[in-house]
């Protein structure tokens, strides 16, 4: 079966995005977007974006998952360090982000180093979840494979069984990863194609330098 899109387009006509507007620190930059998302109706959950990783067999896989802090150093999220993508990311750091907010047509490519978070911050954000996700994370073994549905609902229950009563506390293979960023692009989509560019690339001296790309 064979469906032609070359004639799906869209004009973006939303907003515009000049350097005149821009802060000298893209994490403010940044940070008014999100806010801006958040409060949007047209955004159904701001804080979901895409992550980019290089895996073992040398392919790149993306997958979205949540943003659960961002601060002046980086951009958090936590996972399975034994998935997938946590041994991607033990082997090689070099990960990329990207968030797209189709409805205020605009997007967030943040490229960057990824490293764990310490096991006190990751215990602290642990114990604020609620208690089936504390349970999933130690039920799941996440990335492998499982012989039915019936498989994951019978381990889940075990775990259930096992720390009835109790507080559950943060499995040793799953926590956080903080993202420090290197360069921080923002697309703000304009008519014609004529896309608004701006990116920030961190300099040696630990400054951003700022320019606009051709869309």
């Amino acid at each position: 079966m064979l469906k032609d899109l070359s004639n799906y387009r869209k004009s973006y006509e939303k907003q515009e995005l000049l350097e005149s507007n821009c802060p000298k620190n893209p994490i403010e930059l940044f940070q008014s977007w999100f806010k801006n998302a958040d409060a949007s109706d047209m955004i159904s959950e701001t804080n979901a974006m895409t992550i980019s990783s290089i895996g073992l067999d040398g392919f790149p896989k993306n997958r979205v998952v949540l943003l659960k802090k961002y601060t002046q150093e980086g951009f958090i999220f936590y996972t399975n360090y034994t998935s997938d993508k946590g041994k991607a990311i033990a082997a090689n750091d070099r990960v990329c982000l990207s968030f797209f907010w189709e409805g205020l047509e605009q997007q967030i490519i943040i490229k960057g180093k990824a490293e764990k978070l310490a096991e006190n911050v990751s215990d602290g954000y642990f114990e604020s979840r609620p208690k089936g996700s504390k349970l999933g994370a130690w039920a799941s073994n996440q990335s492998t494979v499982v012989s039915s549905r019936e498989e994951l609902e019978s381990n889940l229950k075990t775990f259930e069984k096992k720390f009835e009563g109790q507080e559950i506390p943060r499995p040793k293979h799953w926590g956080g990863f903080l993202v420090k960023p290197i360069s921080i692009e923002f697309w703000q989509g304009r008519p014609n194609r004529m896309h608004d560019r701006i990116k920030y690339t961190l300099t040696e001296d630990f400054s951003w330098k700022l320019k606009r790309l051709a869309p």
